[in-house]
C-alpha cells in the first residue's frame, strides 16, 4: 500500500503527534509498504528560534521517507505551543506530492490544524484519513474554525480516528461526525517487565517527563515534592525541563535533578529507574504518552484526574489519579505510596499488563484497518462539489454535532462543601456582567464627556512635572524597601536580610502588581525575598506574615488622607466609614494574635475538610504573626515606620505635583492629592485588572470632581497618574528582574503557587523508619 502522512507540526520541534507518525511511518515501511511523510522542517538557524521565541530546533537526520514542506512558527495553544506551518510554497508544494504520488490513502494528522492539513481537506481526491490528536473545550478557537468552513471541509474524510475519547468528544461537539478510538501507541518489550524491589536504602525516585509549560503542571509538582522532601528521602529526576528553567521554580532545589532534553534511550532509563511516574497536568491533554511509555516500563503513574488521562490510567488499578492542580492531594498520594511498597509493586504489574492495549503492532493495525476502510469505501459521484455545497459527508452518514456535557471530573462534594459549580457559575456571571457594565460605564463616560476635550487635557500637561512626579514615585518605591528591610530584620533576626534584598522584592512585587489581576505582586515579593536570604522553605511563611506589617502601616497612612480628605470637602453625608478605617488597623491587630488560640478545639471535627482548614489556618496565623515583631523592637519598628508612612508622603506630593502639570492646582490642591491617593488605593483592595485599570480613572473622575474640576481634566489626570505608576513599576521593576536572572513568566508561576504545602507524616510514621519502608 501506498501511504502519505501529512503532518502540520515541524519534524525538528518534535512532539507527540511528530512521534506518532514517525512510529507508524516506521512500522509500515517495516511491514514493507510504501511511506511517505510530508512534514515542515525548521533549520537550525537564527530565523527559526525568532520564530518560535528563542527555542532553537532540535538536530534530527531527516529519513529519505520525509518530503520537508517548509518553515513553521511557534504560537501559544491549548495551554503549549504549536509549531505550524504557514507558508505558501509549503502548501503548493504538499499538493504537488500528493497529486503525483499515487497514493492508495493520505493520511491527515489534526486535520484542522493550519496550514497544510486545512488544504489538504479540500485538494486532494485520493482517500482520506483524518486522526485528531486534540482536546480542546475552547468554543471560541473551535466555532471560529467552523466559521472559516471546517464543518465542510471535513466531509471530505472517508474515516476519522481519534486517540482518545476526550479527543473524540473535542470532535463530536464541534465539528460533528463519526469517530473511531485508536490509541497512540507505544514501544512494549517483547518480555513482560518485572521490577526488581529496591533496597531499603535507597531514595524513592519519581519521575517528571514534559515541556516546562504551564498545562503540564509542574509548579504543581515541585511545590509537593518540597513538602514531601521534609518527610521522607525522596529524589525528583525531571526529563524535558533544564536546570536553568528549574531554577525560579523553586525555593530549594535539594533532590531535584533536571536533566533536560535527552534521548528517547535515556528517558527509557530514567522510566524504568523510577518508582512512580508523575503526570499532574493542568488540562488540554488528550491522550497523554508519556503514562503509556511508563506503562511499558512497568513504572506505576500518578495523574492528574483529567479527561485525557482518564482514558489510560484506571484508577488504583495501574496507577493512581489525584485532583488536578491540587498539591497537597498530591503530595499525600505520593506520600501513601512511598510508604506502601507493595502497593507500588501491584500497581506496576498491572501498569505493564496494561501496556499491551498501546503495544504499536497492535495500533499500527487497527490504522491500518481504517485504511483499508477507506480505500473500500465507494466515491460519491462529484464528491467535491457535493461536499462543498450540500455538505454531503464522503462516509454517508451525516452525524451533526451536538452540545455534550465536560468530561472533566465534578469537584469534591464533602458534606461541608458550598456547591462549587453553582458558585462558579455565578462567580463567572458576576465578571461578566461587571465587565459589561464598566464597557458601558466607559462608553457613556466618553459620549458625555467628549475624547477631544480629554485629548487636549492630556495635551497640556506639562513633560517636566510628569518626569518630577515619575521620579518621586521611584523614591517612594525605594523608601517602601527600606521599610520592609526594617520589618524583615525584626521577622527574622538570626537571618541575614540584607537592604538589597527588600528592595529587589519590593521592586519585582510593584512590577507584578502592576501588570497581573488580583494580588501576586505581594507573594511574588516573598518569593524573591526568600530565595535570597537562603533556607526558603523555612523563612517563606514568615517573610509572607511582614507583608501584613507593611499592610498594618498602609492602612495608618490611609487613616491620614482619609482624614485630610474629610477636612477639606465634604464627600460623604456620613462619617461611619472614615470611623471604620480609623480602626481598621486595631481589628487586623486583635484578630491576627486572638485568631490562633480562637481556632484551637480540642474537639474534634465532624467535617474532615473544616478540621484540616482549621488546623492550617490556626498554623498560617501563628507564622503570620511572627511578621508582626517589629511592633515589638522599638528601634526597628520606629524605622518601618518612618519609612512607610514617608513614602506615603512621597507619594502624595508626586500626585500633587501632576495636578500641577495639568495646571489644576489652583482648583484643586494638596487635599485633592490626598483624596485621589487615599480613593485609588481603597479601590485596589481587590483589583478586577492589572493595574486595576478603568476602577482607577472612575475613582480620579469622582474625587476630582467634588473638587470642582472638569471631568475630562480629572480622567486625563487619571490616565497621567496610572502611567506613572506604571512607568514607575516597570522603570524599577524590569532591571530588577534582570538582576534576579528571573522572567516575568517565572515570577508569575511562582507567586501563583507561592504558598508551601503543610504535609503531615502519615499515622505511625516516623522519619527514621523511612528507609525501611521505602
Amino acid at each position: 500500500m501506498r501511504i502519505a502522512l501529512v503532518s502540520p507540526y515541524s519534524w525538528t520541534y518534535p512532539g507527540g503527534v511528530t512521534r506518532h507518525i514517525e512510529a507508524l511511518a516506521e512500522h509500515y515501511l517495516a511491514a514493507g509498504h510504501d511511506v511517505r511523510v510530508l512534514s515542515p522542517v525548521d533549520p537550525d538557524d537564527r530565523t527559526s528560534a525568532r520564530l518560535h521565541r528563542g527555542a532553537r530546533p532540535g538536530h534530527r537526520e531527516l529519513p529519505e521517507w520525509l518530503i520537508p514542506m517548509g518553515r513553521t512558527v511557534g504560537f501559544p495553544s491549548n495551554g503549549a505551543v504549536s509549531n505550524v506551518a504557514h507558508t505558501a510554497g509549503g502548501v503548493s508544494r504538499m499538493r504537488r506530492e500528493l497529486r503525483a504520488g499515487g497514493f492508495d490513502v493520505v493520511h491527515l494528522h489534526e486535520p484542522v490544524a493550519l496550514a497544510l492539513c486545512w488544504d489538504a481537506l479540500c485538494s486532494i481526491d485520493a482517500p482520506l484519513v483524518g486522526t485528531f490528536h486534540c482536546y480542546s473545550e475552547n468554543t471560541f478557537s473551535n466555532n471560529v474554525a467552523n466559521v472559516l468552513g471546517a464543518r465542510r471541509r471535513l466531509n471530505r474524510l472517508h474515516v476519522r480516528i481519534a486517540v482518545s475519547e476526550a479527543a473524540a468528544w473535542t470532535g463530536r461537539r464541534f465539528y460533528g461526525g463519526s469517530y473511531r478510538i485508536v490509541p497512540n501507541g507505544v514501544d512494549v518489550p517483547d518480555a513482560p517487565v518485572v521490577r526488581a524491589p529496591r533496597d531499603g536504602g535507597d531514595q524513592l525516585r519519581i519521575a517528571f517527563i514534559g515541556q516546562s509549560v504551564e498545562r503540564k503542571g509542574l509548579p504543581v509538582l515541585l511545590r509537593a515534592f518540597e513538602a514531601l522532601r521534609e518527610h521522607l528521602p525522596v529524589r525528583l529526576d525531571i526529563v524535558g525541563v533544564s536546570p536553568q528553567e528549574i531554577a525560579p521554580l523553586m525555593i530549594d532545589d535539594r533532590d531535584v535533578v533536571a536533566l533536560g532534553k535527552c534521548s528517547d534511550a535515556d528517558k527509557r532509563r530514567v522510566l524504568a529507574e523510577a518508582d512512580m511516574l508523575c503526570a499532574p497536568s493542568l488540562g488540554g491533554e488528550s491522550f497523554g504518552m508519556v503514562l503509556t511509555e511508563a506503562f511499558a516500563a512497568g513504572t506505576p503513574v500518578v495523574a492528574s484526574d483529567i479527561a485525557g488521562y482518564r482514558d489510560v490510567v484506571t484508577d488504583g488499578v495501574d496507577g493512581v489519579l489525584v485532583p488536578r492542580g491540587d498539591p497537597t492531594a498530591l503530595a499525600e498520594v505520593l506520600r501513601d505510596l512511598a510508604l506502601d511498597r507493595e502497593r507500588r509493586q501491584e500497581l506496576a504489574r498491572a501498569a505493564a499488563a496494561s501496556a499491551q492495549r498501546y503495544a504499536w503492532p497492535r495500533v499500527a493495525g487497527e490504522v491500518l484497518g481504517a485504511y483499508r476502510d477507506a480505500i473500500a469505501m465507494p466515491a460519491l459521484a462529484g464528491s467535491r462539489t457535493l461536499v462543498r455545497l450540500a455538505g454531503t459527508p464522503a462516509d454517508g452518514v451525516r452525524v451533526p454535532a451536538e452540545r455534550l456535557p465536560t468530561l472533566e471530573p465534578p469537584p469534591d462534594m464533602g458534606e461541608d462543601s458550598a456547591p462549587r459549580p453553582v458558585a462558579r457559575r455565578v462567580r463567572r456571571a458576576a465578571v461578566g456582567v461587571a465587565g459589561l457594565l464598566a464597557a458601558l460605564l466607559a462608553a457613556f463616560g466618553l459620549h458625555r464627556i467628549g475624547p477631544e476635550r480629554i485629548g487636549d487635557a492630556l495635551l497640556a500637561a506639562a513633560p517636566t512635572w510628569i518626569l518630577v512626579a515619575l521620579a518621586l514615585m521611584c523614591c517612594s518605591m525605594a523608601i517602601r524597601g527600606v521599610a520592609w528591610h526594617a520589618i524583615l530584620r525584626a521577622a527574622l533576626p538570626r537571618a541575614r536580610v540584607r537592604l538589597v534584598d527588600a528592595l529587589q522584592g519590593t521592586f519585582i512585587g510593584v512590577l507584578m502588581s502592576a501588570t497581573l489581576p488580583a494580588r501576586l505582586g505581594e507573594p511574588a515579593r516573598a518569593f524573591v525575598v526568600a530565595r535570597r536570604i537562603g533556607n526558603a522553605r523555612l523563612h517563606l511563611p514568615v517573610v509572607l506574615g511582614t507583608i501584613v506589617s507593611q499592610t498594618l502601616l498602609n492602612v495608618l497612612a490611609l487613616v491620614v488622607l482619609g482624614i485630610t480628605m474629610f477636612s477639606t470637602v465634604d464627600l460623604f453625608t456620613h462619617q461611619t466609614a472614615l470611623l471604620a478605617v480609623a480602626i481598621a488597623p486595631l481589628v487586623i491587630v486583635v484578630l491576627m494574635f486572638a485568631a490562633p488560640a480562637l481556632l484551637r478545639s480540642g474537639k474534634p471535627s465532624r467535617y474532615r475538610r473544616v478540621a484540616t482548614f482549621v488546623t492550617r489556618a490556626r498554623a498560617a496565623l501563628v507564622q503570620v504573626r511572627a511578621g508582626l515583631r517589629v511592633f515589638s523592637r522599638p528601634r526597628l519598628g520606629a524605622i518601618a515606620a518612618f519609612a512607610q508612612l514617608s513614602a506615603w508622603v512621597v507619594q502624595w506630593i508626586a500626585c500633587y505635583v501632576l495636578l500641577v502639570a495639568l495646571g489644576l492646582d489652583e482648583r484643586a490642591g494638596i487635599g485633592a492629592a490626598a483624596a485621589v491617593l487615599f480613593a485609588v488605593n481603597v479601590t485596589a483592595v481587590l483589583p478586577a485588572t492589572p493595574s486595576n485599570l478603568g476602577v482607577f480613572q472612575a475613582a480620579c473622575v469622582a474625587v476630582l470632581t467634588a473638587y470642582g474640576v472638569g471631568a475630562a481634566d480629572a480622567l486625563a489626570y487619571g490616565i497621567i497618574l496610572q502611567s506613572v505608576e506604571i512607568a514607575t513599576a516597570i522603570v524599577m521593576g524590569a532591571p530588577a528582574l534582570v538582576k534576579e536572572g528571573l522572567s516575568w513568566r517565572d515570577v508569575r508561576l511562582r507567586a501563583m503557587h507561592a504558598s508551601p504545602v503543610e504535609l503531615s507524616p502519615a499515622q505511625g510514621f516516623s522519619r527514621q523508619g523511612a528507609r525501611e519502608t521505602a
